[in-house]
């Protein structure tokens, strides 16, 4: 959902199937073994379980008809096929009809290690897994909802809610480890190795906290929050998010962890 992007879906059949050309799916095998190793130990159980579940193949990028097949017997989602750029509503409307959005193109060579946009790589490989996980899922949908009856300046501190749980949260492992569960740090290699080592700041999960925190999407995160368990994620379902969104308007932002830029949200 930026302003611009130089990547055009790929359209799918009357089945749903997508014919991706061989380079396409050559970049998607090269993507899943670069990351897969990266995982054990660092991704939280909840999400491993689910990539077992889904049995994503490796050596070309998956039909989302397979992967609806899963979703719908686990928690009764399903992924929606969209263009590489869809607006809030259209993204808040497919969440609260318990349909993941899935851009169906996969980056270029050119930006193997990093783009703005996210890709069928990130949507799939970063999300889906852990769709199959109820309490991932019921807060995904809740979500949806509570964006589709947000005002403009209200999404934009649900947007932060969104950044530091579904795409950059962290949840506590036995035994005081941390795990990954946000979307963002399991599909990125770099991100991975870094969100669980000693530079960045780590912050028990506060729901105004979170509201308050700018963060830039084209740097490694400066601070992660961390929830107890992924069951945290139906209690933060529980609280009254748009009071206190109400509230940290009135409060301000906290002071950002890192350089000026433009498009800092």
């Amino acid at each position: 959902m930026t302003k611009g992007t130089q990547y055009i879906a790929r359209q799918a059949d009357a089945q749903g199937f997508i014919a991706y050309p061989d380079d396409e799916h050559q970049i998607w095998s090269e993507l899943y073994a670069r990351q897969a190793v990266k995982l054990p130990g660092r991704a939280c159980q909840q999400y491993l379980d689910g990539l077992d579940a889904l049995d994503l193949p490796k050596d070309r990028i998956p039909q989302l008809p397979e992967l609806d097949k899963v979703l719908m017997a686990a928690t009764g989602w399903k992924t929606a096929a969209v263009p590489a750029l869809i607006s809030f509503g259209r993204f808040f409307e497919l969440l609260a009809s318990k349909q993941f959005p899935v851009a169906t193109f996969i980056r270029s060579r050119e930006e193997f290690d990093y783009l703005q946009e996210p890709d069928i790589f990130h949507e799939i490989f970063g999300h889906c897994p852990l769709l199959t996980n109820p309490s991932f899922a019921n807060f995904s949908e809740m979500y949806g909802k509570l964006g589709l009856a947000a005002s403009k300046e209200e999404r934009v501190y649900l947007a932060r809610l969104y950044w530091f749980t579904v795409e950059f949260g962290l949840l506590q492992h036995k035994d005081d480890e941390l795990r990954i569960y946000g979307g963002g740090i399991l599909s990125s290699p770099g991100e991975t190795m870094y969100a669980l080592g000693d530079v960045p700041q780590r912050k028990p999960f506060e729901l105004m906290d979170v509201l308050r925190t700018p963060y830039r999407i084209d740097i490694m995160q400066p601070i992660y929050y961390v929830i107890e368990h992924i069951d945290f994620l139906d209690e933060i379902a529980r609280m009254d998010i748009m009071q206190s969104i109400t509230r940290a308007r009135q409060l301000g932002l906290f002071a950002p962890l890192f350089e000026p830029k433009a498009k800092a949200v």
